[in-house]
């Protein structure tokens, strides 16, 4: 079987292209650049791609490496406490030039690192924006509301893209979780003010991928190299998925009987 071909930055403009994205499109991207398999120009190709197709280019910036653990805290918070004492000596202070976590992928650190991105300052889940609005955008971040720049982009006429990734890499749906109600956790992070609880702290992700039964009329998709690249307009992704978590409280929760998180959502549901 012949090699897959190099992807050029014009694949990846046609692909965002037939997505249906232009000038004017503004969005929260989650990309993973190796599923597009070898890609000139790295992650710098597909910052530039992301940013030259739209008006408002957004990505989590992602802070888990600021994280510590108490020894006591709130009941039912998804988390056992009391021996962390190696995370925590790890634990890095959150600076606003800090890396993103290696969990938002390289495409994420690169776009941060754009001339013109704005981050947010939220010490564990900060959000990176390049172009029109970018500042607007992140000011809708409160420690209470992390999800915030969501909402904004939402109200704007936003989409999300997933990029060689799927709905288990998508925030959007944390959001519309805290929306509908969903129990939501605390953590805490290292700062230059102290150790400062985060609420607002969202559950598992893992069983995200169910909401793909319930959003097909809305998903748009085309693939570049071996990447399947989807979009869905950000404020009917958050009205389905509202809906979904309305009528099933149980919906888009993991399987894993191990899931602190989902295991205390299942209990405040019963």
């Amino acid at each position: 079987m012949p090699p897959m071909p190099d992807i050029t930055y014009r694949d990846l403009q046609r692909g965002l292209h037939e997505l249906g994205l232009g000038p004017a499109s503004r969005f929260v991207a989650h990309a993973s650049l190796s599923a597009f398999g070898h890609v000139r120009g790295g992650a710098a190709a597909l910052a530039a791609a992301l940013t030259a197709v739209g008006d408002l280019v957004m990505m989590p910036a992602f802070t888990y490496q600021c994280q510590v653990t108490p020894l006591v805290g709130p009941a039912d918070n998804g988390l056992a406490y009391g021996d962390h004492f190696a995370e925590n000596a790890e634990a890095e202070l959150f600076q606003p030039d800090l890396p993103a976590h290696a969990d938002m992928g390289v495409t994420a650190e690169t776009l941060r690192h754009l001339p013109g991105a704005r981050r947010s300052s939220h010490p564990l889940l900060s959000f990176t924006a390049v172009g029109s609005r970018a500042e607007a955008a992140l000011a809708a971040q409160t420690l209470a509301e992390p999800f915030g720049p969501l909402g904004w982009l939402a109200a704007a006429g936003g989409d999300v893209l997933l990029l060689g990734v799927d709905h288990t890499r998508n925030a959007a749906l944390h959001y519309a979780e805290y929306r509908a109600g969903r129990k939501q956790f605390v953590r805490w992070a290292l700062t230059p003010d102290g150790v400062r609880a985060c609420p607002g702290w969202p559950g598992c992700a893992e069983g995200f991928n169910a909401i793909a039964a319930h959003v097909p009329a809305l998903t748009r998709t085309t693939r570049v190299g071996g990447a399947l690249l989807q979009r869905l307009p950000l404020a009917g992704l958050l009205t389905a998925a509202e809906a979904l978590l309305r009528r099933d409280p149980l919906a888009l929760l993991c399987g894993r009987p191990d899931c602190a998180r989902c295991e205390a959502v299942r209990r405040q549901i019963a």
